[in-house]
């Protein structure tokens, strides 16, 4: 059974960072791209950016771009959320998100991200 848990969250000041973690279980992280999302109160929930298994990355939210970086650890089956630069408009639960080789999606439990002003 696949399993992800996110951790790192928390509360910080505007300007400020976080690093969030994302730890894969049970499936080798090498042949599957895995991608983070956010959801804020009262949105939907959107894509960030995509951590690819070829060690690329897309940055598919404008407003991160230059302030985001998403890293893998394959060996570990972990992947990373580098948060820079801060503002409240980035406060939201943060997921990550990956597919089996039969597509079905998994989703970690979250964590919360709250950036005060």
């Amino acid at each position: 059974q696949v399993h992800l848990v996110e951790s790192g969250g928390g509360l910080v000041q505007t300007g400020g960072s976080l690093n969030l973690s994302c730890a894969i279980s049970g499936i080798d992280l090498r042949d599957h791209d895995v991608d983070y999302y956010r959801q804020a109160p009262g949105k939907a929930r959107e894509l960030i950016a995509q951590g690819r298994k070829d060690g690329s990355s897309t940055y598919v939210l404008y407003s991160v771009r230059g302030r985001f970086i998403v890293s893998r650890d394959d060996a570990k089956n972990m992947v990373y959320l580098q948060m820079n630069n801060l503002n409240p408009d980035d406060t939201a639960t943060y997921y990550c998100y990956i597919r089996d080789w039969g597509g079905y999606p998994f989703w970690g439990q979250g964590t919360q991200v709250t950036v005060s002003s």
